[in-house]
């Protein structure tokens, strides 16, 4: 599968939540591809994040905003006048989605309504991408991958409010967009790693709070197994869809994005690749686990994305891991290897 390099040039494209770790990785690709490139979302959660770092402001129109006001969405849209919109901003942690759920449906439902609707009203859009997540399906913990046209019911309320993101697009879509000039799709990607991701309680920024204090890792479900893979890849994969329906609407429809069965590993065993490749890093399990439910088990059946687009995954989880510590260590150091990481991938992917 590759991205047809001259197809974004010029393009106005915005994308919410370009301040968030996949927004700001999406966005430096699309400048990358000469895109006319805006974004919407709130401020950076945290004082180090990446969005800052790449100095992406600056190669950008770069709007700070709540996707839960409509009325200043709709003046985005109206100045922006977008031909493509990637829909990202979201609250995306599941423990967070626990300590404050009305804020997490707020954000992921009423967002994607908003956010809907300022498509649906906006004569400009041809190609509309909600990125939603692996754990929209209602899992069962089974040893094989959902599918599209498994339920979507997640259980915690991030998870749930993701389902109702999915539900909300497919009702506009049916009702709204099927009658307008837009295609629309829905991308449920599994656990994403790469350089720059500052959040808490997520795997890999944990290892590098620890690792870099020469503090022992803690895990609290190192036996969890999750369909993990490098940033890179769904992004291209998005980027792809996006590109595929604006010329076509028959490739409009909802895809899993996540990695080949090999990649699809424990949490105890990607944390052994990264203590591999980041010197001296050490982990134990946590000696008591209070925390709410998490599912232990989860993967994706990714066929139908790979039938369509002839995708292949580019970097499986070692090598992944191996860019994931590679970043993070060049930017204690003060270096930013975006570009480079984007230029190897790309090569790296037109070679499969």
């Amino acid at each position: 599968m590759n991205v047809d390099k001259e197809f974004f040039k010029d393009k106005r494209v915005l994308v919410t939540g370009h301040t968030g770790f996949k927004g700001s990785w999406l966005c430096n690709i699309l400048t990358y591809l000469d895109a006319n490139v805006w974004g919407y979302s709130l401020a950076p959660a945290d004082a180090e994040n990446i969005f800052d770092f790449t100095s992406l402001e600056n190669r950008m129109h770069s709007i700070i905003g709540d996707i839960r006001d409509l009325e200043n969405l709709n003046k985005v849209f109206d100045e922006c006048k977008p031909e493509i919109v990637f829909h990202l901003a979201a609250q995306p942690i599941v423990r967070e989605s626990y300590q404050d759920p009305v804020n997490t449906y707020e954000t992921n439902v009423m967002g994607t309504v908003n956010i809907c609707e300022c498509v649906r009203t906006t004569p400009s859009v041809r190609s509309f991408l909600n990125v939603t997540t692996d754990k929209v399906y209602l899992n069962k913990e089974w040893e094989w991958g959902y599918r599209e046209i498994d339920e979507l019911n997640g259980f915690d309320p991030y998870s749930n409010s993701k389902s109702c993101s999915e539900l909300v697009t497919h009702s506009y879509s049916k009702s709204f967009f099927q009658d307008l000039n837009i295609s629309v799709s829905t991308a449920r990607a599994g656990n994403v790693i790469g350089g720059g991701d500052f959040a808490s309680d997520r795997i890999i920024p944990d290892c590098v709070r620890k690792a870099s204090k020469n503090e022992t890792i803690v895990l609290r479900n190192p036996y969890s197994i999750r369909p993990y893979q490098h940033v890179l890849e769904p992004l291209f994969a998005y980027l792809s869809i996006a590109e595929k329906q604006y010329k076509d609407k028959k490739y409009a429809g909802s895809y899993n994005i996540g990695p080949d069965e090999c990649d699809c590993v424990t949490t105890g065993d990607l944390t052994d690749l990264f203590c591999k490749y980041w010197a001296d890093a050490e982990w134990e399990s946590s000696k008591e686990n209070k925390g709410p439910h998490e599912a232990r088990f989860l993967k994706l059946d990714c066929s139908k994305f790979k039938s369509v687009f002839g995708w292949k995954p580019c970097w499986h989880i070692d090598k992944a891991v191996e860019q994931t510590v590679l970043f993070y260590q060049e930017m204690l150091k003060g270096n930013n290897i975006m570009q480079q990481q984007i230029d190897e991938f790309i090569q790296d992917m037109e070679c499969l």
